[in-house]
């Protein structure tokens, strides 16, 4: 199965220049938990993420209020993926980067989807249970 076939097409997106609060609203609206960060709307170019876990861990701890830019909290030069790449290069990414979801690029860098880890556990054909398990246990290892 290739990433096309299990990604969510179109995310919504944001700009470096958005503030937090933007961001945690598009969260909300859109029940996700990771947004692509996009150089500009027109030409769809990622340039990072932001995460629940960005806005935690660096704006809200930091003491950084909610008109923070996402460009001060956001994960830059996030591993990504082609639309053609299959599950394993998607399961790899995400072991190795222990992250729970991977964006989709074209050769542009343009941002086309995303897959989560929920992706590939509502997936069976594309993995089976064990290699799920395998995924998740090594995004969720503790950090070196």
């Amino acid at each position: 199965m290739r990433a096309r076939e299990l990604m969510t097409a179109e995310p919504v997106c944001c700009t470096p220049d958005q503030t937090v609060r933007e961001a945690a609203q598009l969260m909300g609206q859109h029940d996700c938990g990771c947004v692509p960060v996009v150089e500009d709307t027109e030409s769809n170019r990622l340039v990072g993420v932001i995460t629940d876990r960005d806005i935690t861990c660096r704006c809200t701890a930091e003491g950084k209020g909610p008109d923070t830019a996402i460009a001060q909290v956001m994960s830059r030069d996030p591993k990504c993926c082609g639309p053609d790449d299959d599950v394993g290069t998607i399961e790899k990414i995400m072991a190795q980067e222990q992250v729970r979801r991977v964006p989709v690029v074209d050769r542009e860098g343009c941002c086309l989807g995303m897959v989560a880890q929920a992706d590939l556990a509502r997936n069976a054909r594309a993995a089976s249970d064990q290699e799920v398990g395998k995924v998740v246990e090594q995004i969720s290892a503790p950090a070196h």
